[in-house]
C-alpha cells in the first residue's frame, strides 16, 4: 500500500475569506484539506505535514530551500514512496523547478494547488489534490523529477508555466507539452523528460541574483545599479532570441569584467535563445560581451539556476564556463 506525504504549504487552495467579499487569506492545514477530499483514495495511506501557510507570492528563496531539504528528508524514510505539495500557483513553477534542481530523491514530488479558493463552491483544490496523491503513489512517476499535477494535466518542472491568471486551467508547457494527464482516477503517463534530471547539492540559495525585464526602448541604468549595490548575477529578459536595446552589451561587457555573471533569457514564452542578430544590443553583441545564453530556460528558472550553482561556484576563471555548462544540462 503506497504511503504519501502530502506537505501544506498554504496558497490558494488553502484560502478563504473570513468575511462576504473579504479578503482571501491561506489558513487551512493540510488535516482539512485531506478531510476535503469529495472521492477516497483506493489502497493509499496520506500522512500530513503542515509548514506554516502563506500565499505563494509571500515565499523566499530560503523558505523553499528549507522545503526542499523536508521533501528529500521525508523521502529518504523507507516507507515514504512520494510526497505531494499544496502550494500557491503564483511561484509553484519556481518552487516546482528547484525541487527538481535540489531533491535528490527519485521518488515522485507532486506540486498542485487551486486557482479558487477553498471557500468557494466550485473550488477546484480537492479534485486537484486527490489527482496529486494519485500520480504520487504511481511507481511510473519515478524519476520523472518534480511535475505539477493541475486541471487533470500532468507537467514537468523544468518547461511548466502559469499562463492564466486565474483559469483553472492555468499551466502550459508551452512548445513541449504535457506529461501526461488524470483521468476518472486513472494516471497515465505518456513520455518522459528526454535528458536526465541534473541535480545540484546547494547548501544555500543565492538570494542576490537580479532579474531584468525588456520593454520598448528600456535603458541599461538597471545594470548598472546592479553592478554598484552587490548583486551576485543578473539574468535579462531579452527580445527574441536575446536581443536588448542600445547601452545593454557596453553594461554587461562591465558586469562580466566585474565578475558578475549575466545570463540571456527570451521573454517569448516558446522558442530559443541564440545569437544571430549584431549592432550594440543584439544577440551577437550580448554574447561577445560575455553574456551567457539561456536556451530555451525562462528568465525566472534562469535566476533560480544561478541562485542554486553560485554558493558552491569558486571564484576564478572556470566560474562562466560553470554556469555556461549548468545550462545546457538543466
Amino acid at each position: 500500500m503506497p504511503h504519501i506525504v502530502l506537505v501544506a504549504t498554504g496558497g490558494t487552495i488553502a484560502s478563504f475569506a473570513k468575511t462576504e467579499g473579504g479578503a482571501v487569506t491561506a489558513g487551512l492545514s493540510g488535516d482539512a484539506l485531506l478531510e476535503s477530499l469529495n472521492a477516497p483514495l483506493p489502497g493509499i495511506t496520506v500522512e500530513v505535514d503542515t509548514i506554516a501557510a502563506a500565499g505563494s507570492n509571500a515565499l523566499t528563496l530560503e523558505a523553499v530551500h528549507r522545503l526542499c531539504r523536508h521533501i528529500d528528508a521525508r523521502l529518504s524514510e523507507a516507507g515514504v514512496d512520494g510526497v505531494v505539495v499544496t502550494h500557491g500557483t503564483d511561484t509553484m513553477e519556481e518552487s516546482a523547478f528547484l525541487a527538481r534542481l535540489l531533491v535528490s530523491s527519485d521518488k515522485p514530488v507532486v506540486f498542485t494547488g487551486a486557482q479558487r479558493h477553498a471557500g468557494q463552491r466550485d473550488t477546484d483544490g480537492p479534485r486537484n489534490m486527490r489527482d496529486a496523491l494519485l500520480c504520487a503513489a504511481t511507481p511510473e512517476l519515478s524519476g520523472v523529477g518534480a511535475v505539477i499535477v493541475f486541471e487533470g494535466e500532468i507537467h514537468g518542472a523544468r518547461h511548466v508555466s502559469k499562463v492564466h491568471a486565474s483559469r483553472t486551467d492555468t499551466f502550459r508547457s508551452n512548445g513541449h507539452g504535457k506529461l501526461g494527464e488524470v483521468d476518472e482516477g486513472e494516471v497515465h503517463l505518456y513520455t518522459r523528460p528526454a535528458r536526465p534530471r541534473h541535480r545540484i547539492d546547494a547548501v544555500a540559495l543565492d538570494p542576490d541574483v537580479e532579474l531584468v525585464a525588456l520593454g520598448l526602448g528600456s535603458t541599461p541604468r538597471y545594470l548598472e545599479w546592479c553592478a554598484k549595490s552587490g548583486a551576485s548575477a543578473v539574468v535579462i529578459e531579452a527580445f527574441g532570441r536575446g536581443n536588448a536595446p542600445r547601452g545593454f552589451a557596453d553594461a554587461t561587457r562591465r558586469l562580466v569584467a566585474a565578475g558578475v555573471p549575466v545570463i540571456l533569457a527570451s521573454r517569448c514564452s516558446e522558442g530559443r535563445t541564440r545569437a544571430v542578430y549584431g549592432s550594440d544590443g543584439g544577440g551577437v553583441t550580448m554574447v561577445e560581451a560575455g553574456a551567457i545564453l539561456a536556451g530555451d530556460l525562462s528568465a525566472a528558472k534562469a535566476r533560480l539556476l544561478l541562485a542554486a550553482l553560485l554558493p558552491g561556484l569558486p571564484e576564478g576563471p572556470d566560474r562562466m564556463q560553470a554556469i555556461a555548462e549548468a545550462v545546457t544540462k538543466v
